[in-house]
């Protein structure tokens, strides 16, 4: 398991685990297999996003040696009361966070996920955590986040890290139409993120 280097002129934060914050990875989440399997990245070492933060390789190695995939949930849309399937394997590599999962197609808000995912319109990835340890980036300004408590990773619409998306689980390609189709929905889809955030940028200076 890959740690993260630090300076040590490097000023480095403790924080309580109080507020649970979302991160929104834009990896994709595209086709998944019939019986709901998928796969792809919850989050990216080393990349800006659009919240001004950089997840440091080994930020989740302690909270995975505790809670393991069996501990974290899989939610729709970060809702509590609607988890809609479970994570099969989640860990660490080169890139950044891959998770494994399964949707559980006996509940209604599962199989809308698959359709849409199998569809192209729903790709995203993103984590439900708690900042144990940062730090600032001398160089971007960014806060750098050394070690977090995951506790969820939901299937998003528009994902903060644009690159934080799930993959494709399949045994067959889909006809070319349905690419096609997938394509242009990822682009609509990337299209109306950036606008959405620009609006959060723009009404936050307004203040």
């Amino acid at each position: 398991m890959a740690t993260s280097a630090r300076r040590f002129d490097e000023p480095v934060f403790d924080f309580e685990p109080l507020a649970l914050e979302t991160k929104r990875a834009n990896v994709a989440v595209s086709l998944a297999t019939e019986t709901g399997v998928f796969e792809g990245y919850a989050s990216l070492f080393g990349v800006l996003d659009a919240c001004g933060d950089i997840v440091a390789p080994g930020a989740f190695a302690a909270t995975l040696r505790k809670r393991g995939a069996e501990g974290v949930k899989m939610l729709w849309q970060h809702l509590p009361a609607e988890p809609i399937g479970v994570w099969t394997q989640i860990i660490e590599d080169a890139r950044g966070l891959k998770v494994t999962g399964r949707l559980d197609l006996s509940v209604a808000r599962a199989r809308e996920a698959l359709s849409l995912i199998r569809q192209g319109a729903l790709d995203g990835l993103s984590i439900g955590f708690r900042t144990l340890r940062a730090s600032s980036d001398r160089m971007s300004g960014a806060r750098r986040l050394l070690e977090v408590d995951l506790w969820e990773i939901s299937i998003v619409t528009f994902p903060a890290l644009p690159q934080a998306r799930i993959g494709v689980v399949t045994h067959s390609a889909p006809p070319p139409l349905l690419e096609l189709r997938a394509k242009l929905a990822r682009l609509r889809m990337q299209s109306a993120a950036s606008s959405f955030e620009l609006g959060l940028r723009r009404a936050s200076r307004s203040r």
